[in-house]
């Protein structure tokens, strides 16, 4: 039996991998879905097996599963296609009767009314059409997110969204959610469950670009536009147009409160509370 991670490179996958050695995984026991080598070459050193395999290719997927396997399926990266992407890994994973298949979902799945779940969904029913023993780690944002460019967002300022002021995410930093997902890839009693995972504390943008100030000592802003005004903001720098579409829409579900319910699951999973805005603030500053 192995546990199989894929999007292995990706920042999450990476993450995982890190949190199941920590737990006391063997790194022989650790099998990562990669489509690049080089990327990969430095998980190959540590002694973690890696299959070279691409979402868009199903070939690619023979033999990269075994019966009694563990898998993380961690989502594609980019939106448009990504319930075909998924069907590769569930039809390949169903093939080889896996133990158990572990889906990075999207948060309020799946009655969440935003663009970006869609793909989620259908993928959600994919999984329980396969009848694969499954687990559900439906992911609120990553507060990384908005932090991306954060020498860029100091230089200018201001942080821009469509999301009306006072609008509320209980987002998490992405090593919360590995952790999350390595506690379920490592113990029991998780099947058949879906968990909606996010921060303890829902925060406003406003309260996100006081602390970027208060700890950079650099004034930092939230400004609120149109929704078309911020897609095309999100296309001139380069976005695909339908990508930037379903962020703004989704700043439009943020503004409905879709991703400010503090449910409590990620914390109870990984045994503590979840990594607070100031502390993820800080480690990106040290970095930036």
């Amino acid at each position: 039996m192995a546990i199989v991670i894929t999007g292995a490179t990706g920042h999450l996958g990476r993450l995982v991998i890190t949190h199941l050695l920590v737990r006391g995984v063997p790194a022989d026991d650790i099998i990562a879905i990669a489509r690049d080598k080089e990327k990969a070459a430095d998980l190959t050193a540590r002694g973690i097996h890696v299959h070279l395999a691409d979402y868009d290719h199903p070939e690619t997927f023979t033999d990269a599963f075994h019966p009694g396997d563990r898998v993380l399926l961690i989502s594609a990266p980019v939106p448009g296609n990504r319930a075909a992407q998924h069907r590769t890994v569930i039809d390949a994973a169903e093939k080889a009767d896996v133990a158990h298949l572990a889906y990075t979902s999207i948060f309020g799945s799946p009655t969440a009314d935003f663009l970006l779940a869609r793909e989620h969904q259908a993928t959600e029913q994919s999984i329980l059409a396969s009848g694969l023993p499954h687990t559900f780690l439906r992911n609120n944002w990553y507060t990384e997110m908005y932090l991306t460019d954060l020498p860029g967002l100091l230089d200018r300022g201001v942080l821009i969204s469509n999301a009306p002021e006072g609008s509320r995410v209980a987002s998490a930093p992405r090593s919360d959610y590995a952790e999350a997902a390595a506690v379920v890839l490592t113990t029991e009693g998780h099947q058949a469950k879906s968990y909606e995972l996010g921060g303890d504390t829902a925060w406003s943008y406003e309260e996100l670009t006081e602390e970027l100030t208060r700890q950079s000592g650099r004034k930092v802003v939230h400004t609120s536009l149109p929704a078309a005004e911020h897609k095309q903001i999100l296309v001139n720098v380069g976005l695909p147009e339908p990508f930037a579409e379903a962020l703004a829409d989704a700043d439009e579900a943020i503004g409905r409160g879709a991703l400010s319910a503090t449910p409590g699951d990620l914390s109870t999973l990984i045994g503590r509370p979840t990594t607070p805005i100031p502390s993820v603030i800080a480690t990106a500053l040290t970095g930036a």
